[in-house]
C-alpha cells in the first residue's frame, strides 16, 4: 500500500464527525455542503467519513494531501476555527471528543509503524460547545460553517485544485 505517491497529486477532503452528536457532526456539514456547491477537478475527492476512525485507512491511500474537517478540543472558545498541521496534529487529537478521534490518531499512528509515507494532513478544526445527543449544531459552531468552507477552499486553492462554484451556490470569496 502506498499512502504518499510521487505523482500528481490526489487529494482528499475529508468531514469526520457523529452528526447525532450536536457540534461533533460539523465535518460532515460542512463536506456535506461542499459537495452541493461546488464542482471539484478530478484529482479531489470529497468524502463524509463519519466515524470510521481506523476503517478510513483505505481511504488514504494514494493521496498526496489530506484535508481534514471535524470539531477539535482546542481549549479556545467555542465556534473558534483553527488550521492544524504537522506536529500539532497529534496534541490536537489527544483531547479526544469521541471515538472517531481515537480512530484518527491510531490512523496516523499505524500508518507511521507499517512505514508508510503519510500524505500532507491539514486538520480545519472549530472548537465545539457541545457533543451532547443532538443532530443541531450550536449556533456558535454553525455561525463557522462558511468560513470553515472557505478554509477548505484556500487550501485546495494553495495546493493547485480549481474548484468552480456551480450555479445555485453562494457567491463568496475563499482567497482573501
Amino acid at each position: 500500500m502506498t499512502l504518499c505517491p510521487k505523482s500528481s497529486p490526489r487529494i482528499l477532503v475529508l468531514g469526520i464527525g457523529n452528526t447525532i452528536m450536536s457540534d461533533d457532526g460539523v465535518g460532515a456539514k460542512v463536506v456535506q455542503e461542499l459537495q452541493r456547491e461546488f464542482h471539484f477537478p478530478s484529482s479531489v475527492d470529497v468524502v463524509d467519513g463519519g466515524t470510521l476512525g481506523l476503517d478510513l485507512l483505505p481511504l488514504l491511500e494514494g493521496r498526496s494531501h489530506v484535508i481534514m474537517v471535524d470539531a477539535v478540543e482546542t481549549g479556545k472558545r467555542p465556534g473558534s476555527c483553527v488550521r492544524l498541521t504537522g506536529e500539532e496534529l497529534p496534541a490536537a487529537l489527544e483531547a479526544k471528543l469521541s471515538p472517531h478521534q481515537i480512530g484518527l490518531k491510531d490512523l496516523l499512528g499505524v500508518a507511521q509503524l507499517t512505514g508508510h509515507a503519510l500524505p500532507e494532513l491539514v486538520l480545519i478544526g472549530v472548537q465545539p460547545k457541545s457533543i451532547a445527543v443532538g443532530s443541531e449544531l450550536t449556533a456558535e459552531v454553525n455561525m463557522q460553517v462558511e468560513t470553515m468552507k472557505g478554509a477548505v477552499l484556500k487550501e485546495l486553492e494553495r495546493i493547485g485544485a480549481h474548484v468552480k462554484p456551480l450555479a445555485k451556490s453562494p457567491h463568496f470569496r475563499w482567497d482573501q
